[in-house]
């Protein structure tokens, strides 16, 4: 019982993660109908933005939650930035061209993120500074909880239920919501579109950009392709959910994160890549629209 519930705890702190770069895949495309295959490697560019931050501020000379707290608030600014920019430069002028160009665009961008990265930050891997150094483990009775995992459960948990208030509760949320149901409509309406757009890409860069400094505290260790697979991981935990629904995203991460964790645990480490895919082939088999998703008509 007590492996069983160490699993659990190693899987949902896995699965926060994805779930933070999973929703940028699905809020982009809710509101553009655009997969951005851009979006894994901002985290990439989060998590060298937090390491160059801690050097330059020399964060880990003073260890703690305020060190911790600078590095994700650096790395979500800078990625916020980058996605502005990509969207600016990148998707805006193929606004109304076939989605095909788009799309194979997005491919591009990730490609030149990556190699940029190489060309930038040196292809060796780098070992992220430890801003976060808790005293010893959590002990619960048999149990042993790290309390970094803790940590990085509870920040993603945050910056999730920030994104749900902004969405749900705030004029830009219905705005983001207007533009997602109709672009020619909210137009219409007065609701600047580009600017809502813009907002969305920077949103959901931001969170890609804080899971990058949480999986360095967590696994320190990042190189620039680090964005490929966790990338794809997460596209296949929004597609689980139900992409462009927010919640199925959280949902649909959270349960590939807890697949993994098991299937390491219990049977096969080898196959915890292929898993992932082994679920998406499943889910367009079977639940094309995922878990949470609804079906939709579209005129062609």
């Amino acid at each position: 019982m007590v492996e069983f519930v160490q699993h659990v705890i190693n899987g949902l702190s896995l699965g926060s993660i994805y779930a933070l770069i999973a929703l940028g895949y699905t809020m982009v495309f809710g509101v553009l109908q655009l997969i951005n295959f851009a979006h894994g490697d901002l985290y990439m560019l989060g998590a060298f933005i937090g390491f160059y931050t801690s050097q330059w501020l020399h964060l880990d000379d003073n260890p703690g939650i305020s060190s911790l707290l600078i590095a994700l608030g650096a790395a979500m600014t800078g990625c916020a930035l980058a996605g502005y920019i990509i969207e600016r430069c990148a998707y805006r002028p193929l606004r109304h061209a076939p989605r095909i160009n788009v799309l194979i665009t997005s491919v591009g961008v990730s490609l030149l993120l990556q190699f940029s990265g190489q060309l930038f930050f040196g292809s060796d891997a780098k070992f992220f500074p430890q801003l976060y150094r808790p005293s010893g483990m959590i002990h619960v009775g048999e149990l042993t909880i790290n309390p970094i995992q803790i940590i990085v459960f509870v920040i993603s948990l945050g910056l999730m239920i920030i994104l749900q208030t902004i969405i749900m509760k705030t004029r830009t949320g219905r705005a983001m919501r207007a533009v997602s149901f109709n672009h020619e409509l909210a137009a219409l309406m007065g609701i600047p579109t580009d600017r809502v757009i813009s907002l969305t890409f920077m949103l959901g860069s931001a969170l890609a950009g804080a899971a990058g400094v949480l999986v360095g505290l967590a696994y320190p260790k990042i190189e620039p392709l680090m964005g490929v697979m966790p990338g794809l991981k997460a596209f296949i935990s929004a597609v689980l959910g139900g992409i462009g629904n927010i919640t199925g995203a959280v949902v649909g991460a959270m349960l590939l994160g807890l697949a993994e964790e098991f299937l390491v645990g219990y049977w096969a480490p080898t196959y915890k890549d292929a898993l992932a895919f082994g679920l998406l082939i499943l889910i367009l088999l079977f639940k094309p629209t995922g878990l949470l998703g609804t079906k939709a008509t579209e005129k062609v």
